[in-house]
């Protein structure tokens, strides 16, 4: 089976912005390669000392950094047109796009999906991974394919720890954009009486409805298509919208229809220096903020819907 290979060459100082910019058009899992990193590490201000090191791995220090991700056989027009929109952004950046084999390297990225703890009960694991759960963990197994993240990422990871904080048994949860699904398992795990996932992408509500099933809580967890909230009739106690900063403010202004009385708005996917942004707009809206929460670039933001 054959994949896309998209190949980003740029500054250093431009690694964060595009990451970003690469989040909010669906791509969560990128290589990152930063020479500077390199330098750092054979610095002797690091206190490392070398007996012998390759001439390959000095060639390369010197190498412009670099960003890496993978398509699936057949979305060409996708790769051109996320290079169109990396371009318009970022012009001096350089972008090779090529077809790979996988017949050598099939699920190679599998190897380095191991069990993480996302909190101290919270645990995510593959379904190629044997873990058993020790005391009171709850573990999330996941099958993200190729198309999705493994749940692993900070913005996830933001979520799920706001969610098991603020969470009480028997609530009713709203997972807006919900991608593999692993909020509202997460939620169902967590006690949740009753979850509904929706998202735009049918691939999404297709890898969440499977997650559910492979995790036993179809009785509690039900899966949709749809665009952010319209059409729903459906009260929530918690609502999780781990997308972009434009979209959770998009979405912010409609959410009181969605909230029970001091239901807990949980937003993620928002880059720090988006923050302040995002909360003037949630607290507009109705929201008192209750806690913010930062992971490296990204940030979450719990509310509490005013009445």
């Amino acid at each position: 089976m054959k994949y896309i290979q998209v190949e980003i060459k740029l500054d250093q100082v431009h690694i964060e912005p595009v990451t970003g910019l690469l989040l909010t058009m669906g791509i969560d899992e990128t290589a990152v390669e930063d020479p500077s990193d390199l330098k750092g590490i054979l610095s002797k201000e690091h206190g490392y000392e070398w007996d012998y090191i390759d001439d390959g791995v000095l060639t390369s220090s010197g190498a412009a950094p670099k960003i890496t991700f993978y398509l699936d056989e057949g979305e060409d027009e996708r790769a051109d047109s996320l290079a169109r929109k990396i371009e318009a952004e970022f012009p001096e950046t350089e972008i090779t796009i090529s077809t790979q084999d996988d017949s050598q390297w099939k699920d190679k990225w599998k190897e380095f999906f191991k069990p993480a703890h996302i909190t101290e009960d919270l645990v995510v694991k593959p379904t190629w991974e044997e873990y058993r759960p020790k005391g009171r963990e709850k573990v999330i197994e996941i099958d993200p394919g190729m198309a999705f993240g493994t749940g692993t990422h900070e913005t996830t990871s933001l979520c799920l720890k706001l969610m098991e904080k603020y969470l009480r048994p028997k609530d009713h949860v709203l997972d807006v954009g919900c991608g593999s699904g692993i909020l509202s398992v997460g939620a169902a795990l967590l006690g949740a009486e009753k979850v509904l996932a929706i998202d735009i992408d049918p691939e999404a509500v297709k890898v969440s409805a499977e997650n559910v099933k492979l995790n036993r809580c179809t009785d509690i967890v039900e899966v949709r298509q749809g665009n952010l909230i319209d059409g729903v009739d459906f009260k929530a106690d918690i609502t999780v919208a781990n997308l972009m900063a434009d979209l959770v403010m998009l979405l912010t202004g409609h959410m009181h229809k969605a909230m029970n009385q001091g239901g807990i708005y949980i937003s993620s996917g928002i880059l720090t220096e988006k923050e302040d942004e995002v909360t003037q707009v949630i607290k507009s809206c109705g929201f008192d903020i209750i806690e913010t929460r930062k992971d490296g670039m990204w940030c979450a933001i719990a509310a509490r819907a005013r009445f």
